[in-house]
This record gives C-alpha cells, structure tokens and sequence, in this order.
C-alpha cells in the first residue's frame, strides 16, 4: 500500500479562528491595500483597516438581526467584494456561512436551507430574493437580507444603521469565543450523482490549508506585490480557500463575476494570478488556435503549440536548436497569449478536475506554469498541489505540509491530515462510510510515484466495465477529444455494452466558425448538421487521436453527436462545469441506445 506524508512545521493555535486572517493585517498594517474594487475602467484599493469596518458593520447587523453563535446564515451570491465581507462578518458574529451558487435552482436552495437549518438567507439581487421567496423552507422565521437594494445604499450602509446598538465589546466577545476547532462552514456538494451532503470545515480545516499552501514553495509567488483575480464562484470550496491564502500572504484580490469578458477585466487589473478549472484553460487553448487558423496563421500556432510543450519537457536540458524556436515563438505567439492575460500573469492554479499533461506543457512553455492540485471539498480544497520547487506535470502534485496520501489496495485514494473535514452534516452514515480511521475515502483512483506525486486515474463510480469485461477510465479518453476547438463535451459510455462508444457535444463559439470555413448554411444549427459529412470528419479526428492513447478494448467504436451543448442551465453541468454523467445518461438515453443498435 503506497503512501506519502508531509510533515508540517506549522502548530494551529487553538484560540485562532478564520475571521483573524483580516483582523490581524488591519491591526499590525490598517494601510495596506488588502483588496481592489472595480469602478469603471479602474481597481480602486481598499485598504485592511476599511475593510475590516465593513466587516464589523455588518457583524453588528447580524448580531442585531438576533443571529446567535453556532446558527447558520446562508449566501446567495455571484463573486463580489460583498461575498467575503459578509463571509467575515458572520464568522465575526460568531455564526456559521453556509455558501449557495448564485445559479442555484429553488429546489436547490430548498433543500440546502432545509437541511442546514438556516435562520437567514443573504442574496444578490432582486431575481435571486424573488427566488427564494417561493422556496417553501423560507418562512418568516427566516430572514432573507438584500446586497442589492434598488431603494437603499445596499447592504454595507443597512447593516450600519441597523447593528449602532451593538458595541465593539460585544462584537469582540462574539469572535473570541469562536476556536480553530469550532465549524466554520457549511459547504454542500456540487452533486454530480445524487443530493448534495453538507460536508462541515472547521476553522482549524480552514487554517491549515492556508499554513500548508504558505509552507510549501508556493510562497515563493505569494507575496504583497502580486494580485489575485477572482472570478470562479466563492461557493466552492477552491476560490474560497485561495481567497483566505491569498489575503494571509499579503496578495491583493479583485473580484469579477463578468466571465464572458474576462480579457478586458485581465488588461485592466493585470493579475499576476489567476485560479481556474482545466475546462477554462481548455477554452484558452483552443480559441486561440482556432483564430490563429482563422486567420490563416494555424501552421504557425501549431508550431509553436508542439515547441512550447516540447521546451516544457525538456527543461533544463533544452538544447541550443530547441531554445532557439522557443525564443522565435515567443515574439511571435507566447508573448501575445501573455499579453491577452494582462502582461503580468506569473502562474495558474488549476483545481476541480484533471488538467491534461499536454495542456500543463502548453501553459508551461509558454511562460505562465499551471501548477495543478487535487483536493475535494472534504479536504478544504487543496490537499496536494505542484509547487515551484516541486512540480511534475501530469500529476496532482504532492501533499501539503501536514497532510498524507494513501493509495489503497484497489486503487483508491485515501487522504488524512490537518485539511481532512468533520464529517457530513446531519448524516453519520455517510460520514462513517467516508472516514475510517482518520482516512477520508474519495473514491478517486489513483497512482503515487516514488517521490510522492500523485496521479489521479479517474473515479470509482465512473469506470466503465464493457460486456466483455475490460475496465475504462473515461477522463483520459474525454480530455484528448476535447482537445479540438470545435468539440465542447466528450462523454464516454459503454457500461455493460460490447464495446466503448462518446456523446459529442458542439461549441457553439466554434461552430459559427466552422459553418463559416466550411461553407456550411450560416442558419444551420448542430442538429441540423449531426449527420453532415465534414462535421462528422472533423469529430472523428478527435476521436482517432484518443484512440491512439488507448488499447484496442477501450478505443470508441462509434459516437453521436447531440443537439445542444451541456450547461448548467439545463442541468448537465455543475457550477464548476463537470459533467452531470447520470443526468445526461437519463436525458440522452435514447441516444446512447441508438449508438448500439445493429
């Protein structure tokens, strides 16, 4: 049984709790610029000491609302500088967020509130208060308060008027009763099968991952003269977790919710660091090879594509011939992707899902290294992760200081350590099947190698067993397709079938381009176009390429390509853009069966 550890020189006092991150920079430097707000075409900075006065307004409004210590407050809302104000000021109130995607269906947000047990709801907008106002959970014994109220000066200023009895003694009395062991919040699962379980994260969980990021040589690009954008949702456990280590190693963080015009916003602030998900690096990719092929420079760009990975593998032992195309490319393409990203984009943190090797090599050779972490919400987000000092591309890294990895006997990894969470919410009997002796089970698969760097093969419930009996992991598969600019989903099935086969969704992005170069109807729409001879020709190259990487067994016999893309909106994606594969199952089964039909 393989197993790695890392031990950690960090002691978490046990007196310290999440909220003391910001408290303590606005006590030793109230100057410093701890956040930048957008007002127009400018990042206006906010320093520590203003922020932490929002911060206890608003705490003396929820203690003034009647929210006692311990209670859970719900948060409804899209990546804003309001987002962890108000996370702050209710671990400052002594209560416990309880975070909820701002894309969040009714019976989402019904079964969330329902089963936290919230006593109040804090929402974005108007459309968000009228959703909750018809979830049957929301009574009046819960309070739902407003961020932005079109006949006030928004939730800052209420909360002001509202907590002027509470006194700063009574504040502080709230938040130094609060202990590193005391739960700090209530995250739900995305819930890719079945309903969401509340997995509780103790400020102690909260705290070690931000020592065990900061111990590592991850610090080295940590530092006051960098900044952070934010854009992914702050309810998933991963900007949330890099948002507190941010803060705590002096990086100055800007917000945005607006990712449909994320190029402008990065020329603008110019971060020095973005955190995403592969399928956003993926989209990156192949926008930009797709307009270089546009405008008739493709050649170009797969050149210097294939050195950028080739230089990312060589590394130091790049010879002179290699070092010399890369320093061509570089004027000619890398510079220009860099540029695209703001000009002063250092690194990137990848989390949430595998990140393909080749596309780690891209980033990499062209100069902004993606380092690539595992972790889960049990695990606090990160619980391994590349570091510039440690960094093995294809691999998830190794663990954090103060956490282990264990590959059991069938492959599956086990975690422990100071980031492994509580348990589940109201449900022993999961928390019991997930944690046997301080060992989390994550039902993913996985590889150590023998320097500790783990490799994550799939998941447990996810392998495909065919007819004949062959076991697939599906993500490698799905990754190499996606490759290609004018795919947008891959999902593999054959489960009980006699061979392996995909569903095929279409970018829309990329499909107008594509009718366009292939003098396709402009008014033709994917389903239209399903059975097209070039379309079907220009999927089936993806799908040869994954093919190539896989034996005879696991290589995809035939595929369909399906009307409409998977989003959130419809229900196949989660907010962080994983597939849904039992809902698209279900939605598509006739589909998949038409796959096997003689």
């Amino acid at each position: 049984m393989a197993e790695c550890r890392v031990p950690a020189e960090f002691v978490t006092p046990k007196e310290r709790n999440s909220a003391d991150v910001l408290y303590d920079i606005a006590a030793a430097t109230p100057g410093k610029t701890v956040f930048r707000v957008q007002e127009g075409d400018q990042w206006v900075a906010l320093s520590a000491g203003d922020a932490v006065g929002r911060i206890r307004s608003l705490a003396k409004g929820f203690i003034a609302s009647g929210i006692e210590p311990g209670q859970r407050v719900a948060i409804l809302s899209s990546t804003r500088l309001e987002w962890t104000l108000i996370d702050f000021a209710i671990w400052s109130a002594g209560a416990v967020p309880v975070p909820i995607y701002d894309s969040s269906s009714g019976p989402q947000i019904d079964w969330i509130m329902r089963d936290s047990e919230a006593v109040a709801i804090v929402v974005e907008t108007p459309a968000h208060r009228t959703t909750v106002d018809g979830v049957e959970s929301v009574t009046d014994a819960v309070q739902v308060f407003q961020i932005d109220d079109p006949n006030g000066d928004g939730i800052v200023a209420q909360f002001a008027e509202r907590g002027a009895s509470i006194t700063d003694e009574q504040l502080d009395e709230r938040r130094r009763h609060l202990t590193a062991a005391d739960p700090a919040t209530l995250i739900y699962t995305s819930g890719t099968t079945g309903r969401p379980k509340g997995c509780m994260l103790t400020h102690a969980n909260m705290l070690g991952e931000i020592s065990g990021v900061l111990e590592s040589s991850m610090s080295t690009l940590l530092s006051p003269e960098r900044r952070l954008l934010l854009f992914l949702p702050m309810a998933h456990v991963l900007a949330r977790a890099i948002n507190l280590v941010a803060l705590e190693a002096g990086v100055e963080v800007g917000y945005t919710n607006n990712t449909k015009d994320l190029l402008p916003i990065f020329a603008q602030f110019q971060p020095s660091l973005i955190l995403s998900v592969p399928r956003v690096f993926e989209k990156v990719f192949n926008s930009a090879r797709q307009n270089a092929h546009d405008s008739g420079k493709g050649k170009i760009f797969d050149l210097a594509a294939d050195t950028a990975v080739e230089y990312s593998k060589a590394g130091s032992n790049a010879g002179l011939v290699l070092r010399g195309k890369h320093a061509l490319f570089d004027k000619l393409v890398y510079a220009k992707l860099r540029a695209a990203l703001g000009g002063m984009c250092e690194l990137a943190i990848s989390g949430g899902a595998p990140l393909g090797p080749h596309l780690g090599h891209f980033f990499s050779g062209v100069g902004i290294p993606v380092y690539e972490g595992y972790g889960l919400t049990e695990t606090t987000a990160a619980i391994c992760v590349n570091t510039p000092n440690e960094v093995r591309v294809g691999t998830v890294g190794r663990p954090l200081p103060g956490n282990a990895v264990r590959i059991a006997e069938d492959g599956e990894v086990m975690l422990s350590g100071e980031v492994v969470f509580a348990g589940y919410w109201h449900n022993d009997e999961a928390t019991e099947a997930a944690l046997t002796d301080g060992w989390f089970h994550t039902g993913d698969l996985g590889t150590l190698d023998a320097d500790g760097y783990l490799s994550i093969t799939g998941r447990k419930k996810e392998i495909i067993v065919t007819a004949g009996g062959k076991n697939v992991s599906p993500a490698p598969i799905e990754d190499i397709i996606r490759t290609n600019a004018l795919v947008s989903q891959a999902m593999i099935v054959g489960d009980q079938k006699p061979f392996i086969a995909s569903l095929i969704t279409i970018d829309p992005e990329a499909f107008e381009t594509w009718k366009s170069r292939n003098g396709k109807d402009a008014g033709a729409s994917v389903d239209d176009l399903a059975d097209d001879t070039d379309l079907v020709a220009e999927v089936q190259s993806s799908v040869d390429k994954a093919n190539q990487s896989v034996s005879h067994a696991e290589a995809i016999k035939k595929f369909r390509i399906l009307p409409s893309d998977f989003t959130e909106e419809t229900g196949e994606l989660t907010p962080t853009l994983k597939v849904k594969r039992n809902v698209v199952a279900e939605k598509f089964a006739e589909h998949i069966e038409a796959l096997y039909k003689k």
